[in-house]
């Protein structure tokens, strides 16, 4: 017998139900993930109260993604200024070991 480890949610969005699957310990992330879905799309209502079904979800999701892509080019720049901190570290421990 094999057994499934995946766990079946059904969750609801804009009235609609969906089956999804989570992988075994991704569950949690899925319904983080939903709550934040619901949390855009009342955003975007708020903003655009005449917006209704696809509309509503496609301008909701365009905005999660915008958010995402914003983190994504914040962190490539944290990442490298580390990398140039780091790298100013090396340098100056070399020339202390060639020094010393």
């Amino acid at each position: 017998m094999i057994l499934d480890s995946d766990t079946t949610k059904v969750i609801s969005i804009l009235g609609n139900d969906y089956t999804i699957k989570a992988p075994e310990g991704q569950e949690q992330a899925l319904m983080d993930a939903v709550t934040m879905l619901k949390s855009a799309l009342s955003e975007t209502k708020r903003s655009y109260p005449t917006l209704i079904g696809d509309r509503l979800l496609v301008l909701a999701a365009l905005n999660l993604c915008s958010k995402q892509v914003e983190l994504q080019r914040q962190h490539a720049e944290e990442l490298s200024r580390y990398e140039e901190q780091v790298s100013a570290t090396v340098e100056v421990i070399e020339k202390t070991i060639a020094q010393g």
